[in-house]
């Protein structure tokens, strides 16, 4: 984990702590802690095994160059645990060490696998709902509730009908919407014809109960395979984007708005405070950050070239200085990576409304590599984030 402030003073980074929660076959994770010039070092941890930081440029190579699922798993080799609700617990303990690390659930596939988004939700139950992108009762993902203490409910299994037509693969996990139920994606399945066979994605709508309603089925000329979370708007709509660069908005009784086609494919938006969409993905060979109105027009703020970073993955976050800090997953100022050539470890990035982006550090290896998800500011005013690798 790293931790940062909204200046752009040189930061140094050390590792706050390495772990690896799950089995051999799935992913592990360090966490790094960016702390300011003179601050006494933290304890390092064991590197990451080289067998393990390959799998993960080819997962971030697979991300960037969308194939199909079944070929895109198959390259994965995640296995049957999966470690996201533990991760709650790890948060919680590097902010307060007076608490615990309590691993609630163990996923084992049949009950779902690879929750890759990486978040939960909480309901008005005060239970946590999340979504797994494999395993469960079709081995095609599940949405699941699990309780404060650690009680897990498979609410429904993707691919339950004829050739997955309520979607399958959900990646983005789930949002709460304002009548209670929650609201995400699958990223492959449907009912759409055209030339991604009927499996372009959905938008879907589940109750806490686990019924579930297909509120949209992606027919690849507006957009195809959305990967990214949806985000909830201040008018009650929620707005995703696709792999194939679409932007669209979406009300919770299904009315679908395309509100611009290419050029703006990414994996997560965030509404700004002045209203607007801000998201990093594509656009160019390297990746971009834009901003779109909710009347579709699209402004690119910056377009990344490797050297200060390439294929942002994570959403950005908007900081209380009103600007926008994010993570590419490669490139950077060091293009030698744990003997990857030309790759490079990732960055943090500032951005201002206007567009003006500076590298806030360039990761080397040696303070982790590849960041893979979001940031948040905590209340101190600094931020927090996660690298996959590092030494």
């Amino acid at each position: 984990m790293y931790q940062g402030t909204t200046s752009v003073v040189p930061q140094q980074i050390e590792n706050a702590v390495g772990f690896s929660p799950c089995s051999e076959e799935s992913w592990a994770l360090t966490t790094r802690h960016i702390i300011p010039p003179g601050t006494a070092k933290t304890t390092r941890f064991p590197p990451s095994s080289r067998q393990q930081e390959k799998s993960m440029k080819q997962l971030l190579d697979n991300l960037k160059r969308p194939t199909n699922r079944r070929s895109f798993m198959s390259k994965l080799s995640w296995g049957k645990t999966a470690c996201a609700v533990a991760l709650l617990g790890v948060a919680t303990a590097i902010a307060s060490p007076a608490q615990t690390f309590t691993t609630l659930v163990n996923f084992n596939y049949t009950n779902g696998a690879n929750p890759y988004s990486m978040s939960l939700v909480q309901g008005t139950d005060g239970n946590l709902y999340g979504t797994t992108e494999g395993g469960g009762a079709n081995g095609e993902g599940t949405v699941f509730k699990v309780t404060p203490t650690g009680t897990l409910t498979t609410l429904y299994s993707f691919c339950a009908k004829t050739n997955c037509t309520d979607g399958s693969v959900p990646f983005g996990g789930l949002v709460l919407g304002t009548d209670g139920n929650f609201y995400g994606t699958t990223s492959e399945g449907g009912i759409s014809a055209g030339p991604c066979g009927g499996d372009c994605g959905t938008v879907f709508k589940i109750t806490p109960a686990g019924k579930l309603t297909t509120l949209h089925s992606f027919d690849y000329t507006y957009g195809t395979t959305p990967y990214g979370p949806l985000v909830r708007a201040t008018n009650g709509n929620f707005y995703g984007t696709t792999q194939s660069g679409t932007v669209y908005s979406i009300t919770s009784g299904g009315t679908f708005t395309t509100l611009l086609t290419g050029g703006a494919g990414g994996y997560a938006l965030i509404q700004a405070t002045n209203g607007n969409f801000y998201g990093a993905g594509g656009g160019g060979p390297d990746g971009a950050v834009f901003s779109i109105t909710s009347g579709g027009t699209l402004t690119t703020l910056h377009s990344f070239d490797g050297t200060d970073g390439s294929y942002p993955i994570g959403p950005l976050v908007q900081a209380s200085n009103g600007n926008f800090y994010g993570t590419t997953s490669q490139g950077g100022a060091h293009d030698l990576c744990n003997g990857e050539i030309f790759v490079g470890c990732g960055t943090v990035f500032e951005i201002t409304p206007a567009g003006k982006l500076t590298i806030v550090d360039s990761f080397d290896a040696s303070d982790g590599c590849y960041p893979n998800g979001s940031m948040i500011q905590a209340t101190n005013g600094n931020f927090y984030g996660t690298t996959i690798y590092g030494d």
